[in-house]
């Protein structure tokens, strides 16, 4: 890093001026420095939204609680295959609303301005191309589309739409990835080399082991339509509320987490994707009839772009481990390391010897053949930053950024390029381990090598 950019970090961080930095020696501290990041919210214009909820099981009904926490929201229709869904969302939410298990219908209603995708996986692109004809903008879960030969239609859908959407991984819009990319661009951990992150569980419902309800028959449960898109089979009430078990309507644990991760990293580093995916795993606790496995460990490797320098990623996810500490994000630089979390950023600098190298000494010193030099085993500086007091979440932000950018008409980060660009990698993990082999991708051109 550069001493002036290297000087500007410390004062940003405002250390500078209290002493614990010198010009080229970090200091060593007993306890981490902690900073409380604040969040400040964007006005919004007195113009009504009207939702379409697509979709009302547990993360349909998340969202749009969410999303009427917004001042000028309001619900005004909901689709569901399950009659028992549309019975509980007119309790909660009143007898006013149109009620329907055709997304057509719902999509044709003039009172409809946006709608909320939260349906199985096999349906996300079929529904959110119809949404998307139909003029109305889109909050879809993730991951975008439940196979990467979906991507590039959805994509061109959008393009010739003129409406806004946005995926819905909410900790794109958390102040902890927000301060670790501002970190990382300042030069906080140095050069990128390495990334890791784990989701761990180890709970029936956290296992996707969802509970069938007692009139979750074929009398209530419009099956038909569930799988007209996909293989036909008997009505079967496990595939259907349990869906995310099975291939034909979920995508596994690489699909519904890994594409968390891969979307807070891209956005941290500022990246497109990898190009190289391999994955491993099995199904070694939830012997339930499943076909996804609950073990998956996936490795990648990101080139050198004008954005980041090479670097490799590892993920693990698995529901068989109560104890480890998960979703956390790291990144592991020449200078330092971040855990970076939703909420919370914990940094970890290298304490470094009196000899300064600036980026361009480093890039000069690789092209002659040498090495750094030799680094001291010295304890490293920590500073953490968390956020504030009654912070309403990424949720809420995440939601509020889709809104803030329909009534101003300005896009959304996370559209249907940067979704496809994280869920590809995240739905090519589940290749890789069905066939047993690696997997090339072209992220810049969105296709298989």
């Amino acid at each position: 890093m550069k001493l002036s950019n290297r000087r500007k970090f410390l004062k940003n961080v405002g250390l500078v001026g209290a002493g614990l930095f010198s010009t080229n020696e970090l200091l060593s501290q007993s306890n981490p420095k902690v900073y409380i990041l604040n969040r400040k919210y964007k006005q919004e214009n007195s113009e009504f939204l009207r939702y379409g909820l697509i979709g009302a099981g547990s993360m349909g009904l998340q969202n749009i609680r969410t999303a009427l926490r917004h001042h000028h929201t309001k619900l005004t229709a909901v689709c569901d295959l399950y009659q028992g869904r549309l019975n509980s969302i007119e309790k909660e939410f009143g007898t006013e609303l149109f009620l329907t298990k055709k997304h057509e219908e719902l999509l044709k209603r003039d009172d409809v301005d946006i709608v909320i995708i939260a349906t199985s996986d096999h349906w996300h692109m079929q529904i959110g191309i119809d949404a998307l004809k139909a003029g109305k903008h889109v909050y879809c879960e993730k991951p975008m589309v439940h196979s990467i030969q979906e991507g590039n239609q959805l994509i061109e859908a959008w393009k010739d739409s003129g409406k806004i959407f946005m995926v819905g991984s909410q900790g794109m819009s958390s102040p902890g990835n927000e301060k670790a990319k501002e970190l990382l661009m300042e030069g906080a951990i140095g050069d990128l080399n390495y990334a890791e992150a784990i989701y761990a569980r180890h709970s029936s419902s956290g296992a996707w082991q969802y509970r069938i309800p007692q009139d979750g028959n074929q009398k209530n449960v419009d099956w038909k339509r569930f799988i007209s898109n996909t293989t036909q089979r008997e009505f079967d009430p496990l595939r259907f509320f349990r869906w995310r078990n099975y291939l034909d309507y979920g995508t596994g644990m690489s699909g519904d987490l890994f594409v968390h991760l891969f979307t807070s990293l891209h956005f941290v580093v500022d990246s497109i994707g990898p190009n190289t995916i391999s994955s491993l795993g099995g199904l070694r606790y939830w012997k339930d009839g499943r076909e996804v496995p609950d073990v998956m460990l996936g490795i990648f490797n990101y080139p050198e772009t004008e954005s980041h320098p090479g670097f490799n990623l590892s993920l693990y996810c698995n529901f068989v481990d109560p104890t480890t500490k998960s979703n956390i994000l790291r990144l592991v630089g020449s200078e330092g390391s971040m855990d970076v979390g939703w909420n919370t950023v914990r940094l970890k600098q290298n304490k470094r010897a009196a000899q300064n190298i600036t980026q361009k000494e480093r890039k000069k010193m690789r092209l002659m053949g040498y090495s750094n030099p030799r680094k001291q085993m010295l304890p490293p500086n920590e500073t953490v930053y968390k956020v504030e007091d009654n912070y309403r979440g990424a949720h809420f932000d995440h939601h509020g950024a889709l809104i803030y950018a329909i009534k101003t008409r300005t896009p959304v980060i996370q559209d249907p390029i940067y979704g496809f660009r994280a869920a590809a990698p995240a739905l090519l993990c589940n290749d890789s381990y069905h066939q047993k082999k690696v997997i090339q991708w072209d992220p810049i051109n969105l296709k298989l090598i």
